[in-house]
């Protein structure tokens, strides 16, 4: 209780009120895919977390737009909940040493962790030329990942290019980028998207804290609460067209929005994610929303397959 207790005054302390707080455990337990009843007990996690799991958080080719996507894009801001319930023992972009005092500490954390923590990474892996595109200390990534994702615990992929190679592994893929998983062969938690939605994120890691397990996977190793359903499907300017005119499948025409936008390009039939529900920046909008099509983010391949990202459709 006391440990309760100093937790809702450091929140008060960041402007954060415990309405804001209870709201937001109310989000995440809703994109997981719980009961209400839940509510309380994942305000529990993040209140008095009974463990905090060590955090080895890697980053490979990519541009740091899932950190930055992750820990500037919610409100309570995530570095002040998320960050309260994990040990985060290694993250370059927000630590401070750098050089090899940052090395020294990658090193002690995956050797006193060792298969106790959690691996976060960002970032495709170069596989041609034994992974000489992109070194890190004067390790490749391909040597680091496989020094350090198989100590692990679990291996969480945030964001598409680590989860299947992103833009890095677009045509003609000279260096042989892909994601963790295919690079190492091994099963890797995927959060695809550019960038992915942060509560996936942290539904994930409450998933594991409070059911002390990784939640259910897809065949293609995302978390099915936020990966089961379509974009098409779940999106309120869905409708679809017979004999050229455009049918709105619920609601008024108000209510979708003015019209679907599956003419002009929008790949929402064929991507899988939660964006209509979850939305971004504190459930504030999606791109759709906004009126920009769904150019397929979340997919493997996508900047092959998806493209021309915007195309009238005869």
């Amino acid at each position: 209780m006391k440990e309760e207790n100093r937790f809702y005054e450091r929140l008060a302390e960041k402007g954060i009120s415990r309405r804001d707080f209870m709201k937001y455990c109310g989000v995440v337990t809703a994109t997981m895919g719980l009961s209400s009843s839940f509510v309380p007990k994942v305000a529990e996690v993040f209140a008095a977390p009974k463990q905090r799991p060590p955090v080895v958080w890697l980053h490979f080719a990519e541009c740091t737009g899932c950190t930055e996507g992750a820990i500037k894009s919610m409100y309570p801001w995530i570095d002040e909940l998320v960050l309260e319930i994990l040990d985060i023992e290694y993250h370059e972009t927000i630590m401070a040493p750098s050089g090899r005092a940052a090395e020294d500490v990658l090193h002690r954390a995956v050797k006193k962790y060792n298969g106790k923590f959690i691996c976060v990474v960002e970032g495709a892996v170069g596989t041609k030329y034994n992974g000489a595109y992109g070194k890190i200390a004067g390790r490749t990534f391909l040597q680091i990942a496989r020094d350090v994702c198989p100590k692990a615990l679990a291996v969480i992929c945030l964001g598409t290019c680590s989860s299947y190679g992103g833009i890095q592994a677009a045509k003609p893929n000279q260096g042989g980028y892909k994601g963790v998983g295919d690079a190492l062969g091994i099963k890797t938690v995927n959060i695809p998207g550019c960038p992915p939605n942060p509560i996936n994120f942290v539904g994930t890691v409450v998933n594991f804290l409070l059911l002390g397990k990784l939640p259910a996977l897809d065949e293609l190793g995302r978390p099915l609460f936020a990966y089961g359903k379509s974009i098409h499907d779940q999106c309120p300017r869905r409708s679809h067209y017979e004999n050229g005119e455009m049918v709105i499948e619920f609601g008024s025409k108000e209510a979708a929005m003015g019209y679907c936008l599956y003419q002009v390009g929008c790949k929402g039939p064929d991507t899988y994610n939660n964006c209509p529900t979850a939305k971004y920046n504190g459930g504030t909008n999606f791109p759709i929303q906004a009126g920009h099509p769904c150019i397929g983010c979340s997919e493997p391949n996508f900047w092959d397959t998806m493209t021309p990202f915007f195309r009238e459709r005869g």
